[in-house]
């Protein structure tokens, strides 16, 4: 059977717009804003009559400063809707653990103890005991939702989990093979791994992703991922389209 779908060596993005897809962030406010002065700098001095900046989701945890990456992005997006971003599963998580302070969640397992930080907030677990409840969490819990702004909590809830632009579909994670772009599982866009990188085959459009750290961008036939570990390695990756022209940028910082 012939399997149909666009190469990445084929794709293509739309006419007269210039495309960046920017990987995950995971707290780093100094790499995020360098990858937006470099790209700020191509377009000035090569500029296009359009462009989307898209940003594919996980910008909290880990990392020292996720308060000052939302408000970068809330802000960026303020000052021109063409900067897009997308949800991740951190970003839900952070939500989750905001509504309901789960000990064993994402949040406290996977770097959200950092991001309460750059709250100004100290987030520690004491465990249970008999039943009873964690006052130690339920008290860190009580200072994060304080001194978390709505603003932010506003900027989490309004995150769409992809989008896409001429033969390229982005989202955070990935997809699910056989099921149609527009009828994915946000669940699956923000989480899949396996079944979607061991996919053979090409899909409708070139997936353009994270969620998954690799040593350097991967590009592939089918998907092209743009997670190169930020928080720890210091390198923030990624994908520029123009026309048929792809590219990737990295910006380079401090490891941690």
């Amino acid at each position: 059977m012939t399997e149909t779908g666009i190469h990445y060596l084929d794709a293509r993005g739309p006419d007269g717009m210039r495309l960046y897809a920017i990987g995950d962030v995971h707290g780093r406010h100094d790499l995020l804003a360098a990858m937006h002065r470099r790209i700020e700098s191509e377009l000035e001095h090569a500029p296009s009559s359009d462009w989307r900046i898209i940003h594919l989701g996980d910008y909290v945890d880990r990392g020292p400063d996720s308060k000052s990456v939302i408000e970068f992005l809330i802000e960026a997006r303020k000052r021109d809707p063409r900067n897009i971003m997308l949800a991740g599963n951190h970003d839900i998580g952070m939500l989750e653990f905001l509504a309901e302070p789960d000990p064993d969640g994402l949040f406290m397992r996977f770097g959200g103890i950092q991001t309460a930080a750059s709250y100004g907030v100290k987030l520690s677990t004491g465990g249970s005991w008999f039943g009873r409840p964690d006052e130690a969490l339920a008290h860190g819990h009580a200072a994060l939702v304080d001194a978390v702004p709505q603003t932010h909590v506003d900027f989490l809830k309004s995150l769409s989990f992809s989008v896409s632009f001429g033969d390229f579909f982005f989202c955070h994670a990935g997809i699910r093979p056989g099921i149609p772009l527009e009828t994915q599982s946000p669940l699956d866009l923000i989480w899949i791994r396996d079944a979607f990188h061991d996919h053979p085959g090409l899909y409708p459009k070139v997936i353009v992703h994270g969620h998954t750290p690799v040593p350097e961008a991967e590009v592939m036939a089918n998907r092209v991922n743009v997670d190169t570990l930020a928080w720890q390695a210091g390198t923030l990756s990624a994908l520029a389209v123009n026309g048929g022209d792809k590219r990737i940028l990295t910006v380079q910082g401090n490891a941690l």
